[in-house]
């Protein structure tokens, strides 16, 4: 037992060190690479967790608190504006829209070593997946007896002609286990990262800052909303004012940003 607690702190890490993402997440890399998506150890019946996130509003990327049942202030504000049939309000609400990203948990071929990981990506992959999982032809490529592996082929920005990757994915013909080890089968299928975890969750009343000091940043006079584009979001920036208040009475900031939540418990259905 002391033997045991001993170990325990002397693997615990020191304080200050950064974390090795690389450890929980998979990225794929430029070229050919072969994986295989483990049935998740969090819901036996969908090895894909869809989160929801916000870009931009910070620094730092914002968890959707729709995401766990809770009120979203950046959603229940996009909403609002789209209560206003303006073009304007309707530009902006949907750059406010959080993004979905989708998670599988996947042992990398080669790297088995590094237990089960997270690969994150979007719409275009996911529904690639999906094509192939119901397809009769394939059937459970996550099946840890008679499942197959894919291979994800990466190409660069040269080949893009943007700053970014692109991946495809490839189903292997052949059926496969997921390893002959049934140590480390129960391993990779108990032990994953749980992709509703790793995200730090701002509280409600912190997202609303946020949304607030993103709406009105404090280069701008002090206390008042003022009547301008917002800052840029994923490019095209809306054109004219964000506010909701169509009079000329300017207001104080933190006073009209509250009452744009009054009566927000009593509605619960987004309309997006």
């Amino acid at each position: 037992m002391l033997k045991q607690k001993l170990d325990t702190l002397q693997q615990k890490q020191p304080q200050g060190q950064k974390r090795d993402y690389s450890l929980t997440f998979w990225r794929p890399t430029v070229g050919k690479q072969q994986i295989r998506i483990v049935p998740s150890a969090f819901n036996s019946n969908n090895p894909f967790t869809e989160l929801k996130f916000y870009y931009g509003i910070t620094n730092k990327v914002m968890i959707s608190p729709l995401n766990f049942g809770d009120k979203d202030p950046i959603a229940s504000f996009a909403s609002k504006l789209r209560e206003e049939y303006n073009k304007e309000n309707y530009v902006l609400a949907k750059k406010l829209d959080p993004k979905t990203r989708i998670f599988a948990p996947v042992i990398v071929r080669g790297e088995e070593d590094k237990g089960v990981r997270l690969w994150q990506f979007g719409k275009l992959i996911y529904e690639e997946l999906l094509s192939l999982a119901v397809d009769d032809e394939i059937g459970d490529y996550t099946d840890i007896v008679g499942g197959r592996d894919l291979t994800i082929e990466t190409v660069g920005p040269e080949s893009t002609g943007t700053q970014y990757n692109k991946s495809s994915v490839r189903v292997r013909l052949k059926e496969t286990p997921l390893s002959d080890d049934a140590t480390l089968v129960e391993k990779w299928t108990k032990e994953q990262p749980d992709p509703n975890a790793e995200f730090k969750k701002f509280s409600f009343e912190e997202m609303k800052s946020a949304l607030e000091k993103w709406l009105a940043p404090e280069t701008e006079g002090e206390g008042d909303i003022i009547s301008e584009s917002a800052q840029p979001f994923d490019g095209d920036a809306p054109k004219s004012n964000f506010s909701l208040d169509t009079s000329k009475t300017k207001e104080k900031k933190a006073d009209k940003f509250d009452s744009l939540f009054d009566g927000d418990n009593e509605k619960d259905d987004l309309p997006f």
